[in-house]
């Protein structure tokens, strides 16, 4: 039997509250506005829909994976998922969706920059899929968040190899090959203390090779710079 909408109590004047985001234009705008709306700007807040919205991402990540590697085993499907559903995944796509401009902050976390931390932007993510479930139903849900994966889903590398992280599977190549490993140096470093941003340099002698990366540590632009590198020695 097809999943049908809940539809919840509201109070207030929901003439004045954004009603589309994301695609997806809310019946109860309401949920909309609780999705946007972090504890710490007071209640109805998103942490129960982010309880929701949880379950709901790894259901819709797991179906798609399965159907688009119908031979992998179970623990490639499951290290894959945890590479899409991870925080850094999800506030990746929060930042696509612009969603740190809408968030609804307390005064604190407006001064230290909370509506471009990852762990509240990939919170927020999820809330916003469970009311986007809550406003129209599960399969309406479905067709609005699995276009947000699909780039990821068609990037991930082989099943082999999913799960290892793009340092690891430099090294490996090159090991293989019988090269030197490469060498990292931090380029440049900037931005405020609350989000700092790094340009870190990924250089190989065999064959001669340079990239970077850039990200809000020195692992995470390493792990960049190690990924454009693969690009250059293994294109898609």
């Amino acid at each position: 039997m097809p999943s049908r909408p809940l539809r919840v109590a509201q109070a207030g004047n929901e003439a004045a509250l954004p009603r589309e985001f994301a695609g997806h234009e809310f019946v109860a705008p309401a949920l909309l506005a609780q999705a946007l709306t972090h504890r710490s700007a007071g209640s109805p807040h998103n942490e129960r829909l982010e309880f929701l919205g949880d379950a709901l991402v790894n259901q819709f990540v797991a179906e798609a994976l399965y159907l688009h590697w119908p031979k992998a085993d179970e623990g490639a499907l499951t290290r894959a998922r945890a590479e899409l559903v991870r925080e850094s995944a999800l506030a990746g796509l929060a930042r696509e969706l612009r969603l740190g401009e809408r968030l609804v902050l307390g005064p604190g976390e407006m001064k230290t920059g909370g509506h471009r931390r990852d762990s509240i932007l990939a919170d927020a993510l999820e809330a916003l899929v469970a009311a986007i479930h809550l406003d129209a139903g599960f399969e309406t849900c479905r067709s609005v968040v699995l276009p947000w994966f699909e780039p990821l889903i068609a990037a991930l590398p082989s099943p082999n190899k999913v799960g290892k992280d793009a340092k690891t599977r430099l090294q490996e190549w090159l090991q293989a090959r019988g090269k030197a490993l490469p060498v990292y140096a931090v380029l440049e470093e900037g931005g405020e203390d609350h989000a700092r941003i790094f340009r870190v340099g990924c250089t190989l002698a065999e064959p001669s090779l340079a990239s970077e990366g850039e990200g809000g540590s020195r692992r995470a632009a390493e792990q960049a710079a190690a990924g454009a590198m693969l690009e250059l020695l293994d294109p898609p």
